[in-house]
């Protein structure tokens, strides 16, 4: 699993090198930097809950490639709760007119909270904005995903393989540019059993305080029926954004 891993990482590195030997002074780059977290302390009892993300995009008029990174850290009463590590890579191969585009997918993940012990989905398919505009996003995608896991089932460790069918809604809408609602929501059964399936959750709502730094709040649910896990976060905190 580990040497799959660093050849993925490689491959992926290869793929942006070529792109972006391909593009000219009209390439955007966008970098944001979150942490949204929750601290809760009462008669002799705490609860941590820590949720740090950062996002990297580089976009032409035709493509787009895309990272991000996601770390999940929660105890209570001193136990470790949430130990989850999320990285994703995807690259969008737009149409003219930017409506309808091809996408191509590699995730690793690894979950306490999740029974997840190592995750590697990579696949491709084709999404469809219904509007595309600096105050208005709203995004239907569907395609298929090969997944390779280890996981955790009654305390055993359990490795399979299948393949998903993922289907994603994502959306983002600005209000007069101080508020700000964006979720990315997906829904993952797999093809050889339909009670095997994922579901991914992530929605928020910030309120801009400056160009670049605005207050956040998220609520983010994850399930993954075959370990029967599942968990339910809402956190807060801040965000900072930059375009160059």
């Amino acid at each position: 699993m580990v040497k799959r891993n660093i050849y993925i990482v490689f491959l992926l590195a290869s793929v942006a090198t070529t792109a972006r030997a391909q593009w000219t002074d009209s390439t955007h780059y966008y970098v944001q930097l979150s942490s949204t977290n929750s601290i809760n302390r009462a008669s002799g009892k705490s609860a941590y809950l820590f949720n740090n993300g950062l996002r990297f995009s580089i976009r032409k008029e035709r493509i787009s490639l895309n990272l991000n990174n996601n770390w999940l850290y929660g105890q209570q009463d001193g136990s470790v709760t949430n130990n989850d590590y999320s990285a994703t890579f995807d690259a969008n191969l737009y149409r003219p007119g930017r409506k309808f585009f091809y996408w191509g997918l590699g995730n690793y993940n690894t979950s306490l909270s999740l029974n997840i012990k190592n995750q590697l989905l990579a696949g491709a398919g084709g999404a469809y904005s219904f509007f595309d505009s600096e105050t208005a996003y709203f995004n239907l995608s569907d395609g298929f995903l090969f997944d390779a896991s280890s996981i955790l089932v009654d305390d055993q460790t359990v490795q399979y393989q299948t393949v998903r069918n993922s289907f994603r809604l994502a959306y983002k809408f600005v209000i007069k540019s101080l508020i700000v609602l964006q979720g990315s929501n997906f829904f993952q059964p797999s093809l050889r059993d339909g009670s095997d399936f994922n579901i991914r959750l992530n929605n928020d709502i910030s309120f801009q305080l400056s160009k670049w730094l605005s207050l956040k709040a998220a609520m983010t649910y994850n399930r993954v029926n075959r370990t029967d896990s599942e968990n339910l976060l809402f956190t807060y905190g801040v965000s900072f954004e930059r375009y160059f």
